[in-house]
């Protein structure tokens, strides 16, 4: 794991020069990704690179480093946070416990469907959310989907709290997630998304929540079969640079890349939609067994996770504006 004191020894020797200085023929930025190499998120950033390229006449070329290549979400966040890695494509939940309103955006039941969110994150709300990340060394460039998550595990589909009842269920290191899994009467395990394939294999952990494309392109469904619709979260993926070395741009490279950016972001979206029917298609030919969910019950469960991490003014004003939103 890369420490604070090195990855800021790091920075330094990287920003001695800004970035497409005059006498550099071009500047590779280098992109992190868990995701294996196809995956929509990882295509997509190449295609931000594809368009960055053509956009500054080949002055910046992106090079992506997927599977996890440069760490996991939690490594590679700080590494981008302090210059190490240019640019970077992460879940919003590590970033939960450092930035407060992506925490509101992985609320259990928080969006109707995946257009609701989309006008959310790419209208005003999407602008002061994106904001928040700039105190914090990193600049959006891009609210990616993340489709609908669900409840897959080994043992039995999951029809009613009951069903969730003693399960060991994986989720991503954050508290907001492990505090919505524990409110369904399972005991969330915390773990990085490359160990999971062996914990379930292993029975060190019964199941998982994730969409369609992450349970279907590392083969989960092969080692749990029961995946139940709950939808419990539509959390957006982000799209971020580092602000270190965002700021060795000119503002007209600057606003290159924020087009750059947003044309990358379609891209995801289109390539998304499509993965997710692929990737069901495939999980079900592959033995996975898929069910319907009454979700009024694990949505009446989720109050005391609300209760918990929406405890400002400012936050509960943004649950509101969110569900406001037609």
């Amino acid at each position: 794991m890369l420490t604070r004191r090195r990855a800021l020894a790091l920075a330094a020797a990287l920003s001695l020069a800004p970035l497409g200085a005059a006498h550099a023929q071009s500047v590779t930025l280098r992109s992190a990704d868990i995701h294996p190499d196809g995956y929509p998120t990882v295509e997509a950033v190449k295609y931000f690179g594809q368009v960055l390229d053509q956009k500054t006449n080949g002055k910046f070329k992106v090079q992506v480093f997927f599977a996890g290549q440069l760490g996991g979400e939690k490594e590679t966040i700080e590494q981008t946070r302090f210059g190490v890695i240019d640019l970077n494509r992460v879940n919003t939940a590590p970033f939960n416990n450092l930035i407060p309103q992506t925490a509101v955006l992985g609320l259990p039941f928080l969006f109707r469907d995946v257009q609701h969110m989309y006008k959310v994150v790419d209208g005003p709300l999407g602008q002061e959310i994106a904001k928040a990340f700039e105190p914090h060394g990193l600049v959006v460039l891009g609210f990616f989907d993340s489709g609908a998550r669900s409840i897959y595990n080994s043992k039995r589909p999951i029809k009613t709290l009951a069903d969730m009842k003693g399960m060991k269920i994986r989720v991503q290191q954050s508290d907001l997630f492990i505090s919505m899994i524990n409110a369904l009467g399972a005991n969330a395990t915390p773990m990085p998304f490359g160990e999971l394939y062996s914990a379930l294999q292993t029975g060190l952990v019964d199941g998982a929540e994730n969409n369609y494309p992450s349970y279907e392109s590392v083969k989960h469904y092969e080692v749990a079969k029961y995946y139940s619709l709950t939808e419990h979260s539509m959390a957006p993926e982000v799209f971020v640079m580092s602000k270190m070395s965002w700021d060795k741009l000119s503002p007209a490279d600057q606003k290159l890349f924020k087009e750059a950016g947003k044309e990358a972001t379609l891209k995801m979206r289109e390539l998304w939609a499509k993965r997710d029917a692929d990737a069901k298609a495939v999980v079900i030919k592959g033995g996975a067994l898929i069910n319907e969910v009454d979700k009024q019950p694990f949505i009446d469960a989720m109050k005391p996770v609300y209760d918990k991490f929406v405890t400002t003014p400012e936050m509960k004003n943004l649950v509101e504006r969110i569900r406001a939103v037609q």
